[in-house]
């Protein structure tokens, strides 16, 4: 595994350029556009089982802040609020080990660009480090993979500190139209970015790849690639079948992964979004799901009846001590 020397006099936390916002705030002094400072804070640590089934049990570990402060974010109390608790990264370190050990299947880092600098720290720690010379791997204690789950609004720069380090790409694909992603998440230029990012995250860790199971109803463990969500939203149809047939005619045929959810959930103030004061009807969905299935694009589909907030976990801090 070839580790990429990371340049902290470029993406640091005394000059933060570590997201494209490039806010350059000093996050040893105070918050950046993400919401949060230098010190390492999670929300939650916990095994999940609420994710797509390939990754499943995951292990997962919810970082505070965001970086796109999107109006329907369901997690909305880390990510528009920064609820979260100071950690340590060996600490980190342990809660990796300690989800492991507790059966999870894999390590899903949710909501993770505001702290890449640390989990790269962390992760260059845990994982096994080949020796050419030797022909093996030596060192390391984390065996299962790891996830990289984020909103898709990712830096490219700060994206290769990563490589070798993540297995699994999860990142979200929002908004083909630049009005829609200025509108719901404040960033005009969303796409362009996330195409940059997608096209990195698969350069790192190449075509799926699913180990299968013997267990029945089971669809097998995926073990590397990009898996790639998109929440359908209320009105925005049509913008999701553009991204399907972007990526159809973007990766190989069977080289990714797509998980479409229709759990889109009004909650809170929407008195500015008064489209989002719906769910997704069944017609909007069908129609995305047709797209996606033209573009030849493998996956998961959602029932619609996953739109609720009752299985939305606690941020609680359980988990962390």
């Amino acid at each position: 595994m070839i580790l990429k020397t990371m340049d902290e006099s470029i993406l640091s936390l005394e000059n933060c350029h570590l997201c494209p916002r490039a806010c350059g705030a000093d996050r040893t002094a105070q918050p950046g556009y993400c919401g949060v400072p230098a010190d390492l804070r999670l929300a939650k640590a916990m095994i999940h089982e609420g994710e797509e089934p390939c990754l499943l049990p995951a292990g997962a570990v919810f970082f505070s802040g965001c970086n796109l402060r999107c109006v329907f974010c369901q997690n909305y109390e880390i990510s528009l609020e920064h609820k979260g608790f100071a950690v340590s990264e060996e600490r980190l370190g342990e809660i990796l080990m300690e989800l492991q050990d507790a059966g999870a299947s894999t390590i899903d880092l949710v909501t993770p660009t505001p702290w890449v600098l640390q989990i790269a720290r962390t992760l260059k720690k845990l994982r096994p480090a080949e020796d050419p010379a030797a022909g093996t791997s030596a060192g390391g204690k984390l065996r299962i993979p790891v996830v990289y789950n984020c909103g898709g609004y990712e830096s490219v720069e700060a994206l290769q500190m990563l490589d070798g380090l993540i297995d699994i790409y999860m990142p979200d694909l929002k908004y083909f139209d630049s009005s829609l992603s200025r509108r719901y998440s404040g960033a005009t230029d969303y796409f362009e970015v996330c195409s940059a990012a997608l096209a990195e995250m698969y350069r790192q860790v190449g075509p799926v790849r699913i180990e299968e199971s013997s267990a029945a109803g089971s669809t097998g463990l995926m073990k590397k690639g990009l898996l790639i969500r998109h929440l359908v939203l209320p009105g925005c149809y049509q913008d999701s079948v553009r991204l399907m047939d972007y990526l159809g005619k973007t990766f190989p045929e069977g080289s990714i992964r797509i998980s479409l959810l229709a759990q889109y959930t009004p909650y809170g103030e929407l008195t500015e979004f008064p489209e989002l004061q719906r769910r997704v009807t069944t017609y909007e969905y069908e129609k995305v799901v047709e797209a996606a299935d033209k573009a030849g694009l493998l996956g998961y589909r959602q029932f619609r009846s996953s739109a609720t907030m009752d299985l939305r976990p606690k941020f609680d801090g359980s988990g962390l001590y």
